[in-house]
């Protein structure tokens, strides 16, 4: 029986909304006592993009990436080999939908190439390239059926082909279909290539985050989350994977979504 303790995670994406909430409610588990229990003893390294975080703990190692660099995530990776020989979880928090100067499409007239591009390397390509270098770091987590090496990528309900009824937002639609192929490729190629590692796509509900502010008026009553809370659920439906639900997309309450 694998020890739940004693973890080393990767959060990519440790300075947005959901990311830092996962880092801190990782480093504050070991800190407190009395969360000990399967998050104790834990090891966090996190990337940021542009300039350090302020959030310093012992079992807590920053680094620089940039998604949209593969030299940036194999440096990252090349760092991260310095300091430990795996990786048990991996979770990659890093999305865009929207800059300063492009906003999700309303109708096929807003569509432009450089900002669909960008949605596509940075919401799909982007999990393939750190997929590509983090693996070796996986291959020698210790793991089994029932705990298995956690590789996980947030998605979008709105990447739903089926579950599509009002359409709009190509670019972030898109990417986010994009994004979940390309997992469900890697969690077919990972069952025969990395045995014990579960490979998923999470929705994590509508977050109160820089990404959603300006999308935020629609939102039904009770269904805003906040950061703490929708890393919280993230957590804890991970910890409840086997690798028997690789290449699985679910929400934060592990519900299943359909593809």
């Amino acid at each position: 029986m694998i020890n739940t303790n004693n973890k080393t995670y990767l959060i990519i994406g440790g300075t947005g909304g959901i990311g830092r909430a996962m880092v801190e409610q990782l480093i504050e588990a070991t800190a407190n006592e009395q969360g000990a229990g399967a998050r104790a003893g834990i090891r966090v390294f996190a990337t940021y993009h542009n300039s350090v975080p302020e959030i310093e703990a012992d079992n807590l190692q920053w680094l620089p990436m940039d998604v949209g660099s593969e030299d940036s995530i194999k440096q990252a990776v090349e760092q991260i080999k310095q300091h430990s020989d795996h990786l048990d979880w991996v979770v990659n928090c890093v999305g865009l939908l929207h800059t300063e100067q492009a906003q999700p499409e309303k109708a096929l007239r807003q569509v432009e190439t450089d900002f669909f591009l960008q949605n596509m390397q940075i919401n799909a390509l982007a999990g393939l390239l750190i997929a590509k270098h983090i693996k070796p770091l996986l291959a020698k987590a210790e793991r089994s059926d029932e705990q298995p090496a956690i590789f996980a990528t947030i998605s979008a309900r709105v990447g739903s082909i089926s579950d599509n009824q009002v359409g709009g937002w190509y670019s972030y639609r898109m990417s986010k279909a994009a994004l979940n192929m390309g997992m469900k490729n890697l969690s077919i190629e990972w069952g025969r290539a990395l045995k014990q590692a579960c490979v998923v796509v999470m929705q994590p509900g509508t977050v109160n985050t820089q990404l959603s502010a300006p999308f935020q008026a629609n939102v039904a009553e009770g269904h805003l989350f906040s950061p703490a809370y929708s890393a919280d659920c993230l957590l804890e439906v991970l910890s409840g994977m086997s690798a028997a639900q690789s290449g699985s997309f679910v929400d934060w309450a592990g519900e299943s979504i359909p593809w």
